[in-house]
C-alpha cells in the first residue's frame, strides 16, 4: 500500500482534477455502478419477492421525487442514489426490475436485498430474500447479459472500470446474533468470536467480487448499532446507546478495516476501500445539532419509545419535517443523513475513507 504522504499528495491532485472537471460530468457518467448488500442500499429488489422485508407502502418514499414508495428504506433517496448523483449518472435499477435491459444495463445494477447478511442464516425470518451468494450469481449473469450486448472484451472493461458499493454486517448482529436472547449463533460463539467469524466470511465474499472483475470496491462496515432508535427502544434503559450491540460494532469495524488492508496488500493494489460508517454515524448521533438535526434518537416514522418499535406504516407516528431527523425509521437514516454520509465518502479524511475517498478515486481513475 502507498504511504500516507503519497496519498496526501494524490488527494491535492485529485481535488484539483475534480474542480477542473466539474463542467464535464459526462466523463464519469459512463462509469458503471454496482451495488450489493442489505436494506441500507436496496432500491427495490424486494418488491419482486414474497418477503416481509419490504418498503413498498406509504409513508416510505414520501420525499422521493414521485412521493411514492419505491422499495427504498428511506423517506426519499438512499446512499446509492446519491452516489449516482455524484457520478453524474442516473440511479442504477434493481436487478429484478424488468426495465433493466438494453442500454440501461450499461449504467450498472443494484443487487441489494433487505434483510440479508454476510451469513446465509441471517434474515431467515424474512423468508425469500436475495442472499449475498445469490447476489454474486446475479452479477455473473448480469455480465453474461451485457456481453451479449457489447461483447466480452467491452464487458470486462465496463466491470473492471466500474464502481462497486457493498454494505453488509449489520443484519448479522441485529437479525441473527441478537435476534433472540438464546439465538443459535449466540450459543455457538462469544461476541468477539462471532465478529471474527463474520470477518473471515466477508473476506471470501470480497475475494469473489474480485474474481468477478470488481476493481474499485467501497466496503461499508456497520453503523453504531447500539444507538439506532430500535436499540434505544428495546435495549436501553436511560436513552444511552445499548451496550451489547454497540460493543459488536466496536469489535467488527476495526477488524474489517484490518482485513481490507490485508487484502489490498495481498492483491498489490487498493482494490477495496474501507468506509467507516461507524464514525460517520457517530458524528451526527453524538452532536445532531451540528448537522441540522433536532434529534438523532427519535425516528421520524415508528411507534413506541423513540418511535423505535415495529416498522414504519400508515398507522405510525410521522414527523412533519424529515430534514431535522437523523433516522427515518427504527433502523434507517433519512435522506438528509444519507447525504451527510455520502459527503464524507466523497471528501472525508482517512478517518472516514481508507485509504482514499471517492473524490480521489474518481480523479485518479479518470487519469488512467
Amino acid at each position: 500500500m502507498s504511504s500516507p504522504t503519497v496519498f496526501s499528495t494524490i488527494l491535492f491532485v485529485a481535488l484539483a482534477v475534480v474542480v477542473l472537471s466539474t463542467n464535464t460530468p459526462q466523463a464519469e457518467a459512463a462509469r458503471a455502478f454496482f451495488v450489493f448488500g442489505d436494506s441500507l442500499v436496496d432500491n427495490g429488489n424486494n418488491n419482486y419477492l414474497l418477503t416481509t422485508a419490504r418498503a413498498d407502502s406509504p409513508p416510505y418514499g414520501i420525499d422521493y421525487p414521485t412521493h411514492r414508495p419505491t422499495g427504498r428504506f428511506s423517506n426519499g433517496l438512499n446512499i446509492p442514489d446519491i452516489i449516482s448523483e455524484q457520478l453524474g449518472s442516473e440511479s442504477t435499477l434493481p436487478y429484478l426490475n424488468p426495465e433493466l435491459d438494453g442500454q440501461k444495463l450499461l449504467v450498472g445494477a443494484n443487487f441489494a436485498s433487505a434483510g440479508i447478511g454476510i451469513l446465509n442464516d441471517t434474515g431467515v425470518q424474512f423468508a425469500n430474500i436475495i442472499r449475498i451468494g445469490q447476489q454474486l450469481e446475479f452479477f455473473q449473469r448480469y455480465q453474461e447479459r451485457v456481453s451479449a450486448l457489447i461483447g466480452p472484451a467491452e464487458t470486462q472493461r465496463l466491470v473492471n472500470g466500474g464502481l462497486v458499493l457493498i454494505v453488509l454486517g449489520g443484519n448479522d448482529f441485529v437479525n441473527n446474533y441478537f435476534f433472540t436472547p438464546y439465538s443459535a449463533r449466540r450459543l455457538q460463539y462469544s461476541l468477539p468470536e462471532f465478529s471474527r467469524y463474520l470477518i473471515s466470511e466477508y473476506r471470501k465474499i470480497l475475494m469473489r467480487l474480485y474474481e468477478l472483475g470488481a476493481r474499485r470496491v467501497m466496503v461499508t462496515g456497520t453503523g453504531p448499532l447500539g444507538c439506532v432508535p430500535s436499540s434505544l427502544a428495546s435495549r436501553s434503559t436511560n436513552g444511552q446507546c445499548a451496550e451489547e450491540p454497540q460493543r459488536a460494532t466496536e469489535l467488527f469495524n476495526p477488524e474489517l478495516i484490518q482485513m481490507i488492508q490485508s487484502l489490498n496488500q495481498e492483491l498489490g493494489s487498493d482494490v477495496f476501500i474501507a468506509v467507516n460508517a461507524m464514525q460517520m454515524g457517530t458524528d451526527f448521533i453524538s452532536n445532531p445539532q451540528a448537522f441540522g438535526f433536532v434529534t438523532s434518537k427519535v425516528a421520524c416514522c415508528g411507534q413506541g419509545p423513540y418511535n423505535g418499535l415495529g416498522v414504519c406504516t400508515r398507522a405510525s407516528n410521522l414527523c412533519p419535517d424529515r430534514n431535522v431527523y437523523a433516522f427515518w425509521d427504527p433502523f434507517h437514516p433519512t435522506e438528509k443523513a444519507n447525504r451527510i454520509i455520502v459527503q464524507q465518502m466523497m471528501t472525508g479524511s482517512n478517518r472516514y475513507m481508507n485509504p482514499m475517498n471517492l473524490s480521489t478515486i474518481m480523479a485518479m481513475d479518470s487519469m488512467n
